[in-house]
């Protein structure tokens, strides 16, 4: 039997699929959190994960170099990668928010300027709504855009808004819910059929 390798991103999400996993009996003798070892094993189980960057999760499932993934719906939204979302997992809930200084004040018709990290995901928000919009794309505090004239408004995921709120900005707009989705190549979901439905079940009954 074939491997079935599962990428991770290190930090909550995969804590939390690691606690699932474990729920069904899958465990890495060998893991803790504090290690830096990229791979770990269940030869047992032919069950294998890799910790990779949170915005490569979706690459690696996609191109084949693994076989299910654990990631946000956020970058799933933005990545657009060809990929199965087979079901979510419940927790890492969040939201997608256009936000803005509390004195702002929306012009219809005007472009609007929009400060994020997501900008596919900002075009298709603003394109349903018919306002056209300027992207202006950043890697990091994005809150800091409005304040400094860069942007009129910024699309983000928030958790609790304290972060927005400390920098004098409001929700304007919520765009929808994010939470942690488990997604699996197209191919493998085939070849792998049988060992990847295990896997799915286990985490379907411990699911949030």
């Amino acid at each position: 039997m074939d491997f079935v390798n599962i990428a991770l991103a290190k930090g909550r999400l995969a804590e939390n699929t690691l606690k699932m996993l474990t729920l069904q009996g899958i465990t890495f003798p060998d893991y803790h959190p504090g290690s830096r070892k990229l791979i770990y094993e269940n030869e047992l189980q032919k069950i294998r994960i890799i910790f990779v960057k949170p915005s490569d999760v979706a690459i690696y499932v996609e191109k084949g170099a693994a076989d299910l993934g654990v990631l946000g719906k956020d970058i799933l939204m933005e990545n657009e990668a060809n990929l199965y979302e087979v079901m979510d997992l419940g927790f890492g809930q969040c939201k997608f928010v256009v936000a803005a200084l509390r004195d702002y004040v929306d012009q219809p018709g005007k472009k609007i300027r929009v400060a994020t990290k997501f900008p596919n995901v900002s075009r298709k928000y603003f394109h349903q709504l018919g306002r056209p919009i300027e992207v202006i794309k950043l890697n990091g505090s994005v809150e800091l855009a409005p304040i400094i004239g860069l942007s009129d408004v910024i699309v983000d995921i928030v958790e609790t808004g304290k972060t927005l709120q400390e920098n004098g900005l409001i929700i304007i707009s919520p765009i929808c819910r994010v939470s942690a989705r488990l997604v699996a190549n197209k191919v493998s979901f085939k070849t792998k059929m049988s060992h990847i439905s295990r896997i799915i079940e286990g985490l379907r009954q411990n699911a949030d």
